[in-house]
């Protein structure tokens, strides 16, 4: 996969639509791979779905989402490029060629395409992504289309309607915008109240529901989302936090994860976020292997009890990959100590530990200057500088003299009103002897009470990806390492301390975790 996604679920099977080149490892040529599952996990691949064949996509079918319509087939929005030498965007629209096929293995596409074209107050090369449409019981469909204001770098979610999905109307304002530069792959979901983990629809409506508004920024490479409120009378979407546009930005993932898509899972009745990872490898190494681009594992999200985020957790069907188990308990880790989790293979893996802060006492204090900085503070307080609560956690994927690790850890700091603060970081930094690589340190806060002490950790390691879940998935950091050592049986695992407080894991398994199947049909 080179790029973005579109999921959704259809007659039974899972499907994942995703940018691709087929003619090589790097960016161009770029049509819709396509991929089904039963279970999210084990996937096929089958002939590409959707590619340049109309005057409205001849020279590239870009991302796109998946609606399903009232009668149960899916409309499939995607940007289409028009023109050669340079990236002219307009907006199209495909339906499956036989509706009764649970694969939807063929597309055909209506003649009045484009269903949207750049007009005044639009920026032709940044107008892309449309998302899932919705409709708020008034008869009309909504969809946004990502962009940016011409002349400025005000990113913002442009917002059409339609009453019969083939004839769109421009609103005279977005839904909501914001001076972050181009919003990407947008993406806008209602949640059920705080804590309940089932998913809506993205057309379920309802003055108690909160809404996530989501974009990709194109100029930094992370997925940013708000939580707030939707009035479908104005047209206006208010985030809860005024500042979380641009300051206090919270992100489904803080390391390498994006062009993610939600959808909403009729089975098992949640939502559904799949992201992409791509490669911080040479681009010699990716021509080596013939691909370049990875999907994060599927992840179920809901509103935190707090209401102020969201909560993500590995979708439950990966838990059919575990196989042999280890267990260590009640095992206190002095100051500067380590030990090593023994007795499986732990290059694919997955690992919850619980840990136990004796005391908060000897926390460090927090520099307010690093307030919306998590990443440049971990990059100063990495795995190997000394703390007072921390760092503490894992080291991943680590040869047997530690020359090699990849750091997963949490490191307490106090505010200035004597609150804990918790960071949580993943430094690979050390991952790998390899020259060359691109090794960015990645962290975010965790909010979470550690008041009690106890914090968890759950890390999906899997030869180039350390994919880590931080309090119940408050936190969640994919990394891409590359290790030339610690290479299948000569990978480690470790729980290390390097603060100057006790900590306890009073709980850690380990799996070793089966290869998923991957076939082409």
């Amino acid at each position: 996969p080179n790029s973005s996604t579109c999921p959704l679920y259809y007659k039974g099977w899972y499907h994942l639509f995703y940018q691709y080149n087929p003619k090589g490892a790097v960016w161009g040529n770029i049509i819709w791979a396509h991929s089904v599952s039963r279970d999210l996990i084990n996937w096929m691949a089958l002939d590409p779905a959707i590619k340049p064949s109309i005057p409205t996509d001849q020279y590239g079918v870009w991302s796109g989402s998946a609606t399903i319509l009232p009668n149960g087939t899916v409309a499939m929005l995607y940007t289409g490029i028009d023109r050669p030498g340079t990236n002219y965007q307009i907006q199209n629209i495909a339906f499956p060629k036989d509706p009764s096929d649970p694969l939807l293995r063929e597309w055909v596409k209506p003649g009045y395409n484009p269903i949207a074209v750049p007009d005044a107050g639009i920026n032709a090369t940044q107008f892309r992504d449309p998302t899932t449409a919705w409709h708020a019981g008034d008869g009309l469909w909504r969809m946004l289309v990502g962009g940016l204001k011409p002349g400025t770098l005000r990113g913002m979610a442009i917002l059409y309607r339609s009453r019969d999905f083939k004839h769109w109307v421009r609103a005279k304002h977005p839904l909501h915008s914001a001076l972050t530069g181009m919003w990407e792959c947008p993406d806008f979901f209602p949640v059920r109240e705080p804590g309940k983990t089932d998913g809506l629809d993205t057309s379920e409506f309802g003055p108690r529901y909160k809404y996530v508004l989501k974009n990709s920024l194109d100029l930094t490479r992370y997925d940013y989302y708000t939580v707030g409120t939707y009035n479908n009378r104005t047209e206006r979407y208010v985030p809860d936090n005024p500042t979380g546009d641009v300051y206090q930005r919270l992100q489904y993932d803080y390391g390498n994860f994006y062009a993610s898509k939600t959808f909403y899972d009729p089975a098992k009745n949640r939502r559904v976020l799949l992201g992409w990872a791509n490669e911080s490898d040479s681009v010699a190494h990716d021509n080596a292997k013939g691909w370049a681009g990875i999907h994060a594992i599927p992840r179920k999200i809901w509103l935190d009890p707090s209401g102020k985020q969201l909560l993500q957790w590995p979708v439950e069907e990966l838990d059919q990959l575990r196989g042999k188990a280890v267990s260590v308990g009640d095992k206190v880790v002095k100051p500067g100590q380590h030990f090593e989790v023994t007795g499986l293979q732990s290059y694919q893996s997955d690992v919850e530990v619980s840990f136990e802060v004796s005391s908060l006492d000897k926390a460090e204090p927090f520099d307010p200057a690093y307030a919306n900085d998590a990443q440049k503070l971990c990059g100063m307080k990495n795995a190997d500088v000394k703390g007072g609560v921390g760092p503490f956690g894992l080291w991943v994927l680590a040869s047997d003299n530690l020359a090699e690790k990849t750091a997963v850890f949490f490191r307490v700091f106090k505010d200035g009103h004597g609150k804990p603060l918790v960071l949580m970081c993943s430094d690979p930094t050390k991952s790998s002897l390899t020259p060359g690589l691109y090794k960015p340190t990645f962290a975010g806060f965790v909010d979470t009470d550690i008041s009690s002490g106890k914090i968890s950790l759950r890390s999906l390691i899997d030869r180039s990806v350390v994919e880590s879940f931080g309090a119940g998935g408050k936190t969640c950091i994919l990394s891409r390492v590359y290790p030339s050592m610690a290479i299948g049986k000569d990978a480690h695992l470790y729980v290390f301390n390097n603060g100057v407080t006790d900590i306890k894991v009073s709980k850690l398994t380990a799996w070793e975790m089966k290869k998923p199947m991957m076939n082409g049909a």
